[in-house]
């Protein structure tokens, strides 16, 4: 999963909010649906919401109905959902927050939630879905700050370790790109990978525990798309000239690289074959010079059968009609959209305000399709 947010990462330490986690127990099913409804009253939503961030000890119910959308949803392999709050300073990138998550069972009912008091300068936290839960993605430039949640909310200690380990299937690559990091389930083990090249900068996992990476050199030779399996190199391929490379994203036989000329993405470089064979794809049905926000708002994700999804971070989205990634269509969206992402072959929206505010935007909340964009449904609410 990648993460979603409505303002970004920051840096500074979350390292008491994971030791707060680790010891809480998680609460039961109780508190409010999925917030986003708001009370229609700007004046006493405010007064909620100031009173909310400035608690010490604030409700998940209350943070999730200030928040109104997640800032990042997480799908476990038994169809669990973790969403993340945010509840910031409205005022100043600086000031009280308050932070929460939900974890939602695939029946539709909250098992556990969990809220704390924060600061604005902090991250707000994000997870990835793994097997048998989720994994808090550390918030800082090292591995500190990650923890395993259970389905049922239950809290874990990951080992940490700097000996690459060889990938597997299974792994989640958890964090990139200094350092690198990749997370085992079966252990709950962070480690770097094993055997990837030394000048690689962009990273991608599939689900057969093969390690994408673009290696981008110091000399005058091209970037190369490297691929490889328990430390041992497959192959590698050249990114085409005048281009360098930017995203990658690999699953279901499809690995695909976004390429970069100047301070724009004008295609990708793809394989459908596991990287046999390579094309560039410049057209498709994807209007490149429409792009304006640049490689950085990249979303470039693969779907667990081989279809891309590409678009900008609160723009438009393409999805490819079929695994042959020849052709894309524009996603209609029922709202905004200020993120996408996918797990398996499902799509996540959110529609969010792009910076902290007090009222609700149009749509606001998690919209969830499983056709491919055709219908989509919003999460926490019936109909």
């Amino acid at each position: 999963m990648v993460s979603l947010g409505k303002r970004g990462w920051r840096t500074a330490g979350l390292m008491a909010a994971a030791s707060a986690a680790l010891a809480l127990t998680a609460c039961g099913p109780g508190g409010s649906g999925a917030g986003g409804s708001g009370d229609g009253d700007s004046g006493n939503r405010e007064t909620k919401y100031r009173r909310v961030i400035e608690a010490p000890h604030p409700r998940p119910a209350d943070v999730i109905e200030a928040a109104g959308a997640p800032t990042d949803v997480a799908r476990a392999d038994d169809g669990s959902l973790l969403l993340a709050y945010e509840a910031d300073n409205v005022e100043d990138d600086e000031g009280p927050a308050a932070t929460a998550w939900r974890i939602v069972g695939p029946d539709g009912h909250t098992v556990a939630e969990h809220a704390e008091h924060a600061d604005a300068e902090e991250a707000p936290p994000a997870f990835k879905g793994v097997g048998g839960g989720f994994v808090r993605v550390p918030p800082g430039e090292g591995a500190e700050g990650a923890y395993a949640l259970d389905v049922r909310g239950k809290p874990h200690k990951t080992v940490i370790t700097e000996t690459p380990s060889r990938t597997r299937p299974g792994d989640v690559l958890l964090a990139e790109p200094e350092p690198t990091l990749v997370y085992r389930p079966a252990t709950r083990t962070v480690a770097p990978p094993a055997g990837v090249p030394d000048s690689a900068i962009r990273f991608a996992i599939d689900e057969r525990g093969t390690v994408w990476s673009l290696d981008q050199p110091l000399t005058e030779d091209p970037n190369r798309v490297v691929w490889q399996r328990d430390a041992h190199t497959l192959g590698s391929r050249a990114v085409p000239k005048p281009y360098t490379g930017g995203v990658l994203a690999a699953r279901g036989g499809t690995a695909a690289l976004s390429l970069v000329r100047g301070e724009h993405v004008r295609g990708l470089l793809l394989t459908t074959d596991g990287g046999e064979h390579w094309r560039t794809v410049l057209a498709g049905g994807i209007p490149w010079r429409d792009l304006k926000r640049g490689p950085e708002s990249l979303v470039l994700k693969a779907l667990a059968d081989g279809r891309l999804l590409v678009g900008e971070e609160d723009g438009r989205y393409w999805l490819a009609d079929d695994r042959a990634n020849n052709a894309f269509h524009e996603l209609k969206t029922p709202a905004a959209f200020t993120s996408l992402t996918v797990d398996g072959t499902t799509l996540y929206g959110i529609a969010d305000a792009t910076t902290a505010t007090y009222d609700l935007v149009k749509g606001e909340g998690l919209w969830i399709s499983r056709d491919g964009g055709r219908e989509w449904h919003r999460h926490g609410r019936r109909g």
